[in-house]
């Protein structure tokens, strides 16, 4: 049985473009729970796109199953509304023209065409008489972002949404993006590989890389379950995990999952969600950490499951 209380669901999920190419991702289980605001973060080619089209209906895994909404993806397509990079839209309309057509395309009840002349016209944005073919990239983004909100989807799938708006935008956006999750429950979904556009928006986390999920869950608990530790110290001799370690002034820093362990006499500091996040990429070894809320449900596992760690 799918589980409706998740947004998206996967268990074992893998996907290749072709037999002649490498796997994008293998054997990907992970769980976003409703109402979230999760950052889909990882390097260039790492997959984050392709999951995107996965959870979209646009792409079939090669493996796995994927649940969207308690659904198949098609069968939770009305309920989703996904924003490519591309962002595609028709050159010869008119911003208006465009809105119009957003609101026949998804039918009586299924449009708010409210929010979406909010984000299209919101301090004398964009003109409703203004081609499409004539607007900049920036707002070509904001157009594809009113079509996005308009819907009023329950699941928001949004791939590198905000990275040709500029800083000030950017942020009016950003807040859109979480008072329509508050007040709605829209669970919002951005892909990105810049780590700082998405830190302070996002309360759920995914990191892709090396083909593999690396972190996924509650951003404060992933971080939360790492320290730095400074010191001559090795900290492995007390079983710390080391997930990443360079020279400093004062002997060596690691970055370290520290599973209550005490610091000894080592300097002990809380990393940033950066310092996480890089520390995971660089180190493609380093035993993968899911939250429990990001675990899948399964036969026999309690929804009160502790956080999961693959040994390394």
């Amino acid at each position: 049985m799918k589980n409706a209380d998740a947004a998206l669901e996967a268990t074992g999920v893998s996907f290749s473009h072709s037999r002649r190419r490498p796997p994008v991702f293998t054997d990907c289980s992970f769980r976003l729970p409703r109402g979230r605001v999760c950052g889909l973060i990882g390097p260039n080619g790492a997959g984050k796109s392709t999951l995107l089209r996965l959870a979209a209906g646009l792409l079939r895994p090669a493996s796995g199953n994927l649940s969207v909404l308690g659904r198949t993806p098609a069968e939770a397509r009305p309920g989703i509304a996904y924003l490519a990079q591309r962002k595609p839209l028709h050159s010869h309309f008119t911003v208006a023209g465009t809105l119009r057509y957003g609101a026949e395309f998804n039918g009586p009840g299924r449009w708010d065409q409210e929010a979406a002349e909010r984000i299209a016209y919101g301090d004398g944005a964009l003109e409703p008489g203004a081609k499409v073919r004539s607007l900049s990239g920036g707002q070509r983004s904001r157009v594809a972002l009113a079509l996005a909100f308009g819907k009023r989807p329950e699941l928001m799938l949004l791939d590198e949404p905000m990275a040709d708006i500029d800083a000030l935008a950017r942020r009016q956006l950003t807040g859109a993006l979480l008072a329509a999750s508050a007040e709605y429950g829209t669970t919002i979904v951005m892909a990105s590989h810049i780590l700082s556009e998405l830190e302070e928006s996002c309360d759920f986390l995914f990191l892709l890389a090396g083909g593999r999920l690396r972190l996924g869950g509650e951003t404060e608990d992933l971080v939360a379950a790492h320290t730095l530790l400074t010191g001559t110290q090795d900290p492995e001799a007390d079983g710390h995990t080391v997930i990443e370690r360079y020279s400093s002034g004062r002997g060596s820093t690691a970055l370290v999952r520290t599973y209550g362990r005490p610091a000894g006499d080592r300097f002990a500091e809380r990393p940033t969600t950066e310092e996480v996040v890089l520390a995971h990429i660089r180190n493609s070894q380093a035993p993968p950490l899911l939250t429990a809320s990001a675990v899948p449900e399964a036969p026999g596992r309690p929804s009160h499951a502790r956080a999961q760690e693959d040994a390394a």
